[in-house]
């Protein structure tokens, strides 16, 4: 595997528009980015809209306006301190396929909601593109419950992994839609709030574990008791995760993330 660390953004990602504010289709060509282990999820929408920015890589679903997948790799240096949270639309996207800061009016009061981060914004507070976190393609609207209990626990986590391994760490999230869910009352776009979602989490060395946490999980809920095979998680998400990977022989990440 090559030495990401040791390559410049634009030589760890081959994508030929890079460098333009314009985004490739998903699974229509082989994506190289140092935030996907073994390979970026395969399997999502045709139509959906490849971002690859300095700090993740998003798969954004023209349909429901959310991400069906957040990719970043995280290292001690990425890490800092929380900071200010302004939102704005995507400007790689059209209006008519990302969210807007208004959509979101009266959501967390009526629904219980937060603008809950794929990429948290935690964890690239030690990078100069920490603000990317807050663009609303890399935000959902997740049960406060959920946002501010397990899963911002299973978020420290992984950086209390990293601070302890001295390593980087591979993880990929996303979306589900298993039932249908109460819309955001102002949002003037077409969009699904999700019933729940998944993460996995993994390093160089073979280990990983997995999980899915469900919209209505209680805030005091453990997130390993949430934790799910890799298989279900593709099941559930309709995705191929480490597709590069002839042969998949991994081994349980539990220990690092403290479950």
């Amino acid at each position: 595997m090559v030495n990401a660390s040791k390559l410049s953004l634009a030589s760890a990602i081959v994508i030929s528009s890079f460098l333009l504010p314009v985004t490739a289709k998903a699974d229509q060509a082989e994506v190289h980015t140092f935030h996907c282990l073994h390979g970026c999820p395969t399997g999502a929408p045709a139509s959906n809209d490849l971002i690859v920015r300095e700090i993740y890589t998003l798969s954004s679903n023209d349909s429901t306006h959310l991400a069906d997948w957040v990719a970043y790799r995280i290292t001690p240096e990425t890490i800092g301190p929380t900071n200010t949270r302004t939102w704005r639309a995507d400007p790689w996207l059209d209006d008519s396929e990302t969210l807007e800061p208004e959509d979101y009016t009266r959501a967390p009061a009526e629904l219980g909601i937060d603008r809950g981060h794929q990429a948290p914004l935690a964890t690239f507070t030690g990078t100069s593109s920490w603000r990317d976190t807050n663009y609303l393609s890399n935000i959902t609207p997740q049960s406060s419950d959920l946002n501010q209990g397990p899963w911002l626990a299973l978020e420290n986590a992984e950086r209390e992994l990293v601070r302890s391994s001295g390593q980087a760490v591979y993880v990929i999230t996303g979306t589900l839609y298993e039932r249908d869910m109460r819309p955001m009352p102002q949002a003037d776009e077409p969009h699904q709030v999700p019933s729940g979602y998944w993460k996995v989490v993994a390093m160089e060395d073979g280990t990983v574990a997995s999980f899915i946490m469900d919209q209505t999980l209680n805030r005091s809920a453990p997130f390993c008791g949430t934790q799910v095979s890799l298989d279900e998680v593709e099941q559930r998400a309709g995705l191929k995760l480490f597709p590069r990977l002839a042969v998949r022989a991994f081994q349980p990440l539990n220990v690092g993330l403290g479950c």
